[in-house]
């Protein structure tokens, strides 16, 4: 009964000891070293207007509908974009559902970007991420969208071009991935410009 008793005593002592170092100690170390070392990360990235207004964050993609805002990757993520429902389509190559959705999609970004029927289409424009909430899209994506963007917003080509450049993110670590352009900030950035003439 005696060692009964002190196991069970070494055991509820342990537990306690645990949960104060792994359920307190450690996440307020962890908290406390992101916010010292990393704050805007540490608080996701959020991304700011000229008011100060949150308009969202720079690491999940949301949608833009107008023609003068660069349209971010499809989303398969809930009813698009819903950070709550992350997810890609999940088909496979050879799924018919995948390839009349690409069909769709090519159509659909000719007719919006008014680019020539056979005008290739770059794979990013056409298929969503496999969290469905990337927020990149590539330069080449970017820049076939610029002619709608300069339109819409009676604004030379050149700056908006020279808008994506200025947004082009490199490659990771300068080996891995491809360059990149937050939609995000590139609209935020266009419109902060707009607001300021």
């Amino acid at each position: 009964m005696k060692t009964l008793l002190l196991d069970l005593k070494t055991s509820v002592l342990v537990t306690v000891v645990f949960a104060l170092l792994l359920c307190g100690a450690y996440p307020l170390a962890v908290w406390a070293g992101g916010q010292l070392l990393f704050p805007g990360r540490a608080n996701g990235s959020l991304v700011t207007d000229a008011t100060g207004a949150v308009r969202g964050s720079a690491l999940l993609a949301q949608n833009f509908s107008s023609d003068k805002y660069f349209q971010p990757r499809p989303s398969a993520a809930g009813t698009g974009y819903d950070a709550t429902n992350s997810s890609g389509t999940n088909f496979g190559p050879t799924s018919q559902k995948l390839a009349d959705s690409i069909k769709a999609a090519v159509a659909a970004y000719r007719t919006s970007n008014g680019l020539p029927a056979d005008a290739a289409v770059p794979a990013d424009a056409v298929t969503s991420s496999g969290s469905g909430l990337d927020p990149h899209i590539s330069v080449t994506n970017a820049q076939l969208q610029a002619v709608r963007v300069a339109k819409a917003r009676s604004l030379p080509l050149d700056k908006v071009l020279a808008a994506i450049t200025a947004h082009t993110e490199g490659r990771d670590l300068h080996i891995f991935g491809e360059p990149g352009v937050n939609v995000l900030l590139l609209n935020r950035d266009l419109d902060e410009a707009a607001a300021r003439k």
